[in-house]
C-alpha cells in the first residue's frame, strides 16, 4: 500500500474498475460484437463487476432480460471469455487483462422470493399484528 493510499481509497478504486469492466461489457454486449448466436440472440446485462484486491481478477455477475436460458448464456460468455477479456482490456486502463469470470446474478431471484414471503397471507396478518402495538 502506498503511503498516501488508505485502505478506502483502494476499495474506491476497486469499486471505480469494476464499473468500468462492467460498462466495457455492457457496451461489447449490446452492440455486439460477440459473433455468437446465443449471445445475439439474448439481451444480457452485466449486473456488477467485483474485482481482486489485484486487479487481475473480475467476477462478473450477469442476468439474461427475464432471465430466459441464464446457463446458455453463461456457458456463451464463458466460450467467448478471450475475446471480451482482449475487448476490455484495451477500453478499461489497468497493468494487466483481468481474469473474467462469469456468474449469474441472484440477487433478482432472491428479491423476488423476499417479496412472494411478504406476501403471504399468514406474514401479512403478522405484520398487521405488529402495526396495532
Amino acid at each position: 500500500m502506498r503511503n498516501n493510499e488508505s485502505p478506502e481509497g483502494r476499495s474506491v478504486r476497486l469499486l471505480r474498475v469494476g464499473e468500468q469492466v462492467r460498462h466495457a461489457l455492457s457496451e461489447i454486449l449490446m452492440r455486439g460484437d460477440v459473433h455468437d448466436e446465443v449471445l445475439a440472440s439474448h439481451f444480457v446485462s452485466v449486473t456488477e463487476v467485483r474485482m481482486s484486491p489485484d486487479l487481475r481478477h473480475a467476477t462478473v455477475f450477469v442476468k439474461p432480460l427475464l432471465g430466459a436460458d441464464e446457463a446458455e448464456v453463461i456457458a456463451a460468455l464463458k466460450r467467448n471469455v478471450r475475446y471480451l477479456r482482449g475487448e476490455v482490456s484495451k477500453r478499461v486502463n489497468t497493468k494487466y487483462a483481468a481474469m473474467l469470470k462469469f456468474l449469474p446474478d441472484e440477487s433478482f431471484d432472491e428479491g423476488t422470493h423476499i417479496d412472494r414471503l411478504l406476501r403471504d397471507p399468514k406474514v401479512a396478518r403478522d405484520l398487521a399484528g405488529d402495526e396495532e402495538e
